[in-house]
């Protein structure tokens, strides 16, 4: 288990601390595996930080990379979507 530090802006980091937003969407040009600890340090639009930091344990890890099962043209025209799956329902 390591930690990964990574800065969130303002109306991000406010998402993730009530709980609304349980995902992180990020470049994958760092190494982090289920069970290490991200902490999300909030900074201003400007990149100074505000003092204040939240830490999760990762769970799933999914690097876009790997997955094959789209066409290239289609994830040009529409990009990615990201969900999180808040509640279960039957």
């Amino acid at each position: 288990m390591k930690i990964i530090t990574k800065k969130s802006y303002p109306d991000l980091f406010e998402k993730v601390l009530a709980g609304e937003k349980t995902f992180d969407m990020r470049v994958a040009d760092f190494d982090i595996q289920p069970g290490d600890i991200l902490e999300q340090v909030e900074v201003n639009y400007d990149g100074t930080p505000t003092g204040r930091k939240v830490r999760h344990v990762v769970g799933e890890v999914l690097r876009t990379k790997e997955i094959d099962f789209w066409k290239q043209e289609d994830i040009d025209q529409y990009g990615y979507q990201v969900m999180s799956l808040a509640e279960r329902v039957d």
